[in-house]
C-alpha cells in the first residue's frame, strides 16, 4: 500500500545522489581550465557525447567558465536540497504508515486473543511491544529506508566517479590498491560487532518490558502500595531496573558509536596515503591533477555513506531482535476460535446446558463433570468455597475458554458451532471486580450499546439504583470517572457494571459475586 511513496522518495535519492556527483566533477574544469590555465585533457576512448562536453567547456573563456559553473553550482545544490527534502519527508511517511500498520495489527492480536494468552503474560510487557518496539522498528525503518539506500545510491555513484576516473585517466595501482583496502577492514568491524550489538538490543528491549511492568503494577495497586508503606522498597525495585536498563542501553551505545570513528580514521589514513602517491604522480607528471583531485575527493566522500551504511547495520541489529518479538505476537493465535462454517446462534427460547463439561488449567483439573441444565426464567447460585471453580464454569458460557471435555448447548446447538458475536450478544457479565474505563459515566454504561438513548440509560441506571449518586456528581452522566473508575466508590463502580449490564437487556445475566 506504501509502494508509490517509496517509489517517489527512490527517484529523489537517485537525483540527489547523482547532482552530488555533479557537484564534484565540476572540479575538473576549475583545477584545469580556471586554476590551472589550461584544457582539459581528453583521454583516448572516452565516451562520444562526453567528449563534445568537454571540447566545449574547453572552447569557453575562462571569466565565462567561471560564471557559468558558478550559477551551475547554485542551481545544482539548490535542486539538491529541494530533492533532499522531499526524500526524507517521503521515506519518514513511509515509516511512520508501516509503524502505524504494525501497531494497529499488534492491538488487533492482542484483542482477538483469549483469556488464557493474558493469564501467562505481563501487562507492561505487552505494552511495551506496542510503544517502545515499534518505535525502536521506526526509527530503524526510517535510517534503513533513508541510509541504506540514500547512502548506497552515493556510494554507487562515488564509486563509478573513481572507476571512470582509473578507467580514462592513468591513476597508478599502487593508489588504486590503497583506496580499496578501506572495505574488508570496515566489514569485519561491522559484522562482528554487529552480532553483539543485536543480543544487547534484544535484552534492552526485556528490561524495558520489565520497567514497564513495573510501573503498570506499582500505579494499579497504588492504594496497597501506600496501605503497606511500601514506596521505599519499590522505589529501590524501579531504580535497579532503571539502572540496569542505563547499563545495557550504554553497552549498546559504546559498541554502536565506536564503529564510524574507527571508519573514518581508517578511511582518512587510506586517503593521506592516496594523496601522497597521487601527489607524486602529479609532481612527476604522471596523473592529471583536475582528474586525481575529482578521483580523491570521490574517495573522501565514500567515508560518509560507509560510516551511514555501517552504523544501520548495527541499528539493523538492533531492530532485528524488535521484529523477533512482534512477530512473536504475529504468530500466535487465539485459543478459542470460531469454525470456518460457524453460524449465528438463535435467541434462547429453551435451555442452556452443559454435558459433562471437563476443563483444565495446565496440568491441573479445574472441573470435572459437570452436568448443568438452565431454562428462561430460571436464577441459579452457583456455591462453593475459594478456588472451587466458580468464576471458571461462569466464563465457559460465552467461551472465554473452551471446556476439555464434554460441550455446552443452547436450545440444542453446540456453542462452539456458532459465531462467538452471536452467542455474546445474549450474555450480560458483571465481573467479581467492576471494570470501568477513563471515560464519562454514560459511556461507561452505554458500553455495550452505544446507540442507547440518554433514558435508556438513566432507566437502566434507575434499576441499577445508581442514578441519584450520578446526577449528584459535577457534570452528572457526564463526569469523567477516572481510569479504572477511581474517582467512585466500590460500591458505586459496582452499580454502574450492573446498569451496563442491564441496559443490554441480555437473555443471559451473569452476575460474579455481584
Amino acid at each position: 500500500p506504501h509502494t508509490l511513496v517509496f517509489i517517489a522518495a527512490l527517484l529523489c535519492m537517485v537525483i540527489s545522489s547523482v547532482l552530488s556527483g555533479l557537484s564534484l566533477g565540476i572540479i575538473v574544469p576549475i583545477a584545469d581550465n580556471i586554476l590551472g590555465s589550461k584544457n582539459i585533457h581528453i583521454p583516448q576512448g572516452l565516451p562520444e557525447f562526453l567528449k563534445g562536453f568537454v571540447t566545449y567547456v574547453n572552447s569557453l573563456p575562462r571569466w565565462e567558465l567561471l560564471n557559468r559553473i558558478a550559477i551551475l553550482l547554485v542551481l545544482i545544490f539548490f535542486l539538491k536540497g529541494i530533492f533532499l527534502f522531499l526524500q526524507t519527508y517521503l521515506i519518514n511517511d513511509v515509516s511512520l504508515r508501516i509503524t502505524r500498520d504494525v501497531r494497529d495489527r499488534l492491538y488487533e492480536k492482542y484483542i482477538s486473543f483469549s483469556l488464557d494468552f493474558y493469564s501467562r503474560s505481563h501487562t507492561g510487557k505487552l505494552v511495551s511491544r506496542v510503544i517502545y518496539d515499534t518505535g525502536m522498528l521506526q526509527g530503524a525503518l526510517t535510517e534503513a529506508l533513508t541510509d541504506f539506500i540514500f547512502q548506497s545510491i552515493q556510494l554507487l555513484v562515488y564509486l563509478v566517479i573513481v572507476m571512470g576516473v582509473m578507467t580514462y585517466y592513468s591513476i597508478p595501482w599502487t593508489v588504486v590498491f590503497i583506496s580499496l583496502f578501506l572495505w574488508p577492514i570496515v566489514a569485519y568491524l561491522v559484522v562482528r560487532v554487529g552480532r553483539r550489538v543485536r543480543a544487547l538490543g534484544k535484552a534492552v528491549q526485556e528490561k524495558v518490558g520489565e520497567l514497564s511492568t513495573t510501573i503498570h503494577e506499582s500505579i494499579s495497586g497504588i492504594r496497597i502500595l501506600k496501605a503497606f508503606s511500601m514506596e521505599p522498597k519499590e522505589l529501590e525495585k524501579f531504580s535497579r531496573e532503571n539502572r540496569e536498563v542505563y547499563r545495557i542501553s550504554m553497552k549498546s551505545i559504546k559498541r554502536t558509536e565506536m564503529v564510524g570513528p574507527l571508519v573514518e580514521f581508517i578511511g582518512i589514513a587510506c586517503a593521506v596515503l592516496v594523496l601522497w602517491f597521487g601527489g607524486r604522480g602529479i609532481v612527476l607528471g604522471e596523473i592529471d591533477a583536475g582528474a586525481f583531485l575529482v578521483f580523491l575527493g570521490a574517495l573522501l566522500s565514500m567515508l560518509k555513506p560507509f560510516k551511514k551504511l555501517s552504523r544501520i547495520h548495527l541499528i539493523n541489529q538492533q531492530a532485528s531482535s524488535v521484529m523477533v518479538r512482534i512477530f512473536e505476537i504475529f504468530d500466535k493465535e487465539p485459543t478459542v476460535t470460531e469454525k470456518k462454517d460457524a453460524e449465528r446462534l438463535p435467541l434462547i427460547g429453551k435451555s442452556i446446558s452443559f454435558n459433562n463439561v471437563k476443563f483444565r488449567y495446565d496440568t491441573d483439573d479445574i472441573l470435572e463433570d459437570i452436568n448443568l441444565e438452565v431454562c428462561p426464567g430460571d436464577v441459579i447460585a452457583i456455591v462453593g468455597h475459594t478456588g472451587a471453580g466458580k468464576t471458571t464454569l461462569l466464563n465457559l458460557l460465552p467461551r472465554f475458554y473452551d471446556p476439555t471435555e464434554g460441550s455446552i448447548m443452547i436450545d440444542g446447538h453446540d456453542i462452539k458451532d456458532g459465531t462467538l458475536k452471536s452467542l455474546r450478544d445474549q450474555i450480560g457479565i458483571v465481573t467479581q471486580e467492576p471494570i470501568l474505563f477513563h471515560d464519562t459515566v454514560l459511556a461507561n454504561v452505554s458500553y455495550g450499546k452505544p446507540d442507547a438513548s440518554q433514558d435508556e440509560v438513566i432507566a437502566a441506571c434507575r434499576a441499577a439504583y445508581c442514578h441519584d449518586f450520578i446526577v449528584k456528581m459535577e457534570n452528572g452522566y457526564d463526569t469523567y470517572i477516572g481510569e479504572r473508575g477511581v474517582r467512585l466508590s466500590g460500591g458505586e463502580k459496582q452499580r454502574l457494571a450492573i446498569a451496563r449490564a442491564i441496559l443490554k437487556n441480555p437473555p443471559i445475566l451473569i452476575l460474579d459475586e455481584a
